[in-house]
């Protein structure tokens, strides 16, 4: 008898701890995105990266940096081809 009590508790503590997680998840993927930065804050910048594994070139335009981290592709950073001018 103790034994079913202990059981029945533990799948309810389980119930509750799936529903609170679930209902996190679902309102997760409603909120709304946040609002873009003010038009001020982006800066433009002309370089371009190659991935090291696949050969894919990316051409960056606008950054919040003026020397933005590489972008990762493939899982790895790519590599700084040039500035273009």
């Amino acid at each position: 008898m103790l034994g079913s009590i202990i059981w029945f508790g533990l799948g309810l503590a389980l119930l509750y701890f799936t529903w609170k997680i679930g209902l996190g998840m679902l309102r997760s993927m409603t909120s709304t995105l946040p609002p873009p930065p003010p038009a001020g804050e982006m800066r433009r910048i002309n370089v371009r990266y190659r991935c090291s594994s696949c050969g894919t070139e990316l051409r960056m335009t606008m950054a919040p940096d003026q020397d933005p981290p590489p972008p990762k592709h493939c899982l790895e950073e790519m590599d700084l081809i040039a500035p273009v001018d």
